[in-house]
């Protein structure tokens, strides 16, 4: 191989160059809008691209796969999921405060149920898309550039005659950064707009007696109006949303808590999870008001409705909700857009400025483009004139010439040679005619009934038309304050035609506080089966069917409902569960597995020993692991209102073997997997801290590991059944600790 083709180039560099070229392609084509349009690349192509298949406000509806698979194949080739993903999201007027697109068919709804596959549902263009998104494309307004394969063209930018990026907000996740900008109203964006167009020296508080918040369009109140003009200053905060609350009397002097309108973060699946928390406050004995909750919202909006006890603290019991649940939430602002090719935060005024001067950018293009065009037809309409005063003239040298190009030349450049005139007056004065190129065309391309007085007439008016809109034109371009007052128009007749009443509440409110009921003090019964259900019963419950529960539990535990549980597991952990979480109720209730209400994992540990945190503080407990560790550790240390701390330190490859708590066992017995037996008293084993590894309470051959442990009480006879033979433990020779021990034959 010829080594002069061969590029050496450092790794780490090329590295470096190819993830910055990634990022920044994440950044400026995929996740980012652009200040100007507000839109996402994504959302530029889908929309221009229905509006490339005719798909008007007007006209009828068409597959929403067939634009999906026109936009992938032209403009868009990153996979229909993501194209159809964003046209869904137009279309659906919970999310966007401005449907950019008319959906026919199940576009999904606001408790997150997603939308019906491409090939079932139809869509259009919104009216106010075609008419402020759309408009004016075919004057030359924006860049055109070419497509991913240069077989098509399209928008850099849509001509928007909003601020979209307020009006709609967006949100996008791009690589190192991410934008989040909520909805604002459509006619306190056009009149901040229209302020910052007559006064560009304003502030952003003086901007906002126009733009007072956020509006989004599930409603809402927020509740930190104060904060808000550092948000909009910065581009960055955090906007704070309650729900809406309404209190209505039931039957039996109940009462309903009716919520109908939510915070905008809780859409889609959160609303499902506010209803299982909700239920969870009950469950767990948070509260005890709560009757029963149904979900009764439908297309015409939010109804989630709590019923409760009649003597219930209604505002006590809101104010819960606010801290417990998503009822109350944060939006996190980040008003991070593409700005002259670049990622920047920028502000509300910043936002607002880019948008004005583009709006010039585009007004002066367009019109531009529209003089240009009336000086064509200028030209034109007096070379027209101009024919119909010498039409006898005209006829002669068009009867008189052998071709058009013969009659062309004599028309514009007044040669005459070849062409039969009926004297020689009419061949001066066709030599002095001179009309420019295009007037020629027209002239010769026009027809005899332009000829009639009344069509003649209809010229003249034109024309005077023609000229009236070149001054305007003109006057538009040479002054600026012409051209903002054209935009301003454009502005108000929008707002005329789609503003909307604001849905958001904008206050300062109180945090909120609420009493939590302390529980009424009782002991319970704590049970938890072999595969892992727990519950807790009241003691009469446990006395009536004592026999079962013994039979049927594996941990049988007395504690009081506010207190807490304690699992030790064999990696050496200790996990806290509050009595309060675990479900109280019935005998035969199922429970619910440890897992779901603790740190514990069933599949990677298992429990050794369960015990309530009261009886741990009035005894001892003694560990002991498979390499034979053992210690005494006074349970006052495992007082803890952590859910999980290390009870024990372990040596590597060391799990914990036994844990037990020290009541009336004088001795015990440790057996080892090769058959040894040591007995010796507990006293032995000395007391130390649970974070100690503890001392060795039998020597272990080199393969051998502690299987068992036994315990004797004084006078008590103790068995086990080793080797399909009985074995008397009181009967095995006392001996020390860290001793060796028996072998003991089957």
């Amino acid at each position: 191989m010829d080594d002069s083709r061969i590029i050496r180039t450092e790794y780490s560099d090329l590295m470096q160059k190819s993830f910055i070229d990634y990022a920044m392609s994440v950044i400026v084509a995929r996740a980012l809008p652009d200040v100007r349009d507000g839109l996402k690349p994504v959302q530029r192509r889908t929309l221009y691209d229905m509006y490339e298949l005719g798909i008007r406000y007007d006209r009828p509806y068409r597959k929403s796969a067939r634009i999906v698979g026109d936009t992938m194949g032209k403009y868009h080739p990153h996979g229909d999921s993501s194209i159809y993903d964003a046209l869904v999201v137009m279309a659906q007027e919970f999310k966007k405060g401005l449907p950019l697109i008319d959906g026919h068919g199940n576009f999904g709804n606001i408790e997150g149920d997603g939308a019906a596959a491409m090939r079932y549902t139809e869509a259009r263009l919104e009216k106010i898309t075609q008419e402020a998104f759309l408009a004016d494309l075919d004057k030359d307004v924006v860049d055109f550039v070419p497509n991913f394969d240069e077989t098509e063209k399209e928008p850099s930018v849509l001509p928007v005659k909003i601020p979209n990026l307020l009006v709609n907000g967006s949100e996008g996740i791009a690589v190192g950064m991410a934008t989040n900008i909520p909805p604002h109203n459509l006619s306190e964006v056009i009149d901040a707009m229209k302020a910052y167009m007559k006064d560009d020296t304003i502030s952003t508080r003086g901007l906002m007696k126009y733009l007072k918040g956020p509006d989004f369009p599930t409603g809402g109140i927020v509740i930190n109006k104060d904060e808000l003009l550092d948000i909009y200053e910065t581009g960055t905060g955090k906007i704070k949303v309650r729900g809406r609350v309404e209190v209505e009397k039931a039957k039996g002097g109940k009462v309903n808590l009716v919520i109908t309108e939510i915070p905008y973060p809780m859409i889609g699946a959160n609303i499902a999870k506010f209803l299982s928390d909700v239920a969870a406050l009950s469950e767990t004995k948070k509260t005890a008001d709560i009757v029963d909750i149904s979900n009764q919202s439908s297309k015409e909006g939010i109804r989630i409705v709590i019923e409760l006890k009649k003597d219930t603290d209604v505002e006590n019991f809101t104010n819960m909700l606010y801290k417990k649940t998503r009822l109350e939430d944060t939006f996190g602002v980040n008003m991070l857009a593409i700005a002259d090719g670049r990622p920047e935060t920028m502000g509300l005024k910043q936002i607002l400025k880019a948008n004005v001067d583009f709006q010039y950018e585009v007004a002066t293009r367009k019109y531009t483009t529209l003089l240009q065009k009336e000086l064509e037809r200028k030209e034109v309409q007096e070379g027209l004139i101009k024919a119909c005063n010498v039409i006898d003239l005209i006829i002669e040298i068009l009867r008189g010439s052998k071709d058009r190009a013969m009659a062309k030349a004599c028309l514009v450049e007044g040669k005459t040679d070849g062409i039969r005139f009926k004297s020689k007056e009419s061949k001066i004065m066709a030599a002095q005619l001179m009309f420019t190129e295009k007037q020629s065309n027209a002239i010769l391309d026009m027809r005899l009934y332009k000829l009639i007085g009344l069509e003649i007439e209809a010229l003249i008016n034109e024309h005077e038309e023609t000229l009236a809109n070149i001054y305007r034109y003109e006057d538009i371009l040479s002054r600026r304050d012409a051209m903002a007052q054209v935009i301003i128009n454009e502005l108000d007749a929008i707002k005329r035609e789609y503003a909307k009443p604001r849905k958001t509440v904008i206050e300062n409110a109180e945090e909120a506080v609420y009493e939590e009921k302390k529980m009424e003090e009782m002991e319970v019964i704590f049970l938890m089966d072999r595969f892992g259900y727990a519950k807790t019963v009241d003691t009469i419950t446990y006395e009536r069917n004592k026999e079962a529960a013994d039979a049927e539990n594996k941990y049988i535990v007395k504690c009081k409902n506010t207190g807490r549980i304690c699992l030790f597991t064999n990696t050496g952990q200790l996990h806290t569960i509050k009595v309060a979480d675990i479900p109280f109720g019935r005998f035969r209730d199922k429970g619910i597995p440890v897992d779901n209400i603790s740190n514990y994992s069933s599949d990677k540990e298992h429990i050794l020993c369960v015990a309530s945190q009261t009886e741990l503080n009035l005894y001892r407990l003694l560990f002991v692991t498979k390499q034979a560790m053992m210690k005494v550790v006074d349970g006052g240390e495992f007082d803890v209102s952590k859910r999980l701390v290390a009870a024990t330190k372990l040596a590597d490859g060391d799990e914990v073997l036994d844990v037990s708590i020290l009541k009336e066992q004088r001795n015990i017995v440790l057996q080892s997997a090769e058959g040894f037996f040591l007995r010796f008293p507990i006293e032995e084993i000395p007391e130390k801290k649970k974070g100690a590894i503890g001392v060795r309470g039998m020597k272990l051959g080199e393969k051998d590991f502690l299987e068992a442990v036994y315990y004797i009480q004084n006078a008590v006879e103790s068995a086990i059944k080793y080797k399909n033979k009985k074995l008397i433990l009181n009967n095995l020779k006392p001996g020390k600790r860290d001793g060796k021990g028996t072998k003991v034959r089957g």
